[in-house]
């Protein structure tokens, strides 16, 4: 029997699915899929065409993470929780990189301003 814990059913999830699920999130509450690519791509280092790719493209969510050009150092500063998860407690380095965008995008949907979503450290 392995020791490892199971791998997660959500690494395994189309990209593209999550992305329109994140798109729409946002759009329900009035922000804009220009706004979620912004926070995509301050996260991981993708550019404009590098996101369009993935999101044209039938790769799964531990790819697309996998792939990310830079995954930005100031997301150590994402906190808070996420389905009743403290997303900086999260043991699991993808599982934690899943739930650092999910919690970016629930403050997009809550109305906050870009330049507190997009962390800068002092």
């Amino acid at each position: 029997m392995n020791a490892k814990e199971p791998r997660h059913r959500i690494f395994g999830m189309q990209f593209a699915k999550i992305y329109s699920a994140l798109v729409n999130k946002a759009e329900r509450k009035g922000r804009t899929s220009k706004e979620v690519d912004q926070i995509i791509c301050w996260l991981t280092g993708y550019t404009a065409a590098g996101l369009r790719k993935h999101v044209k493209g039938d790769g799964d969510l531990e790819s697309f993470f996998d792939q990310s050009p830079a995954y930005n150092p100031a997301a150590k500063l994402i906190k808070g929780k996420v389905c009743g998860v403290r997303v900086e407690e999260v043991p699991d380095p993808l599982m934690r990189r899943i739930r650092q965008l999910d919690k970016l995008i629930d403050e997009l949907a809550q109305g906050k301003a870009m330049e507190k979503i997009l962390r800068q450290p002092d």
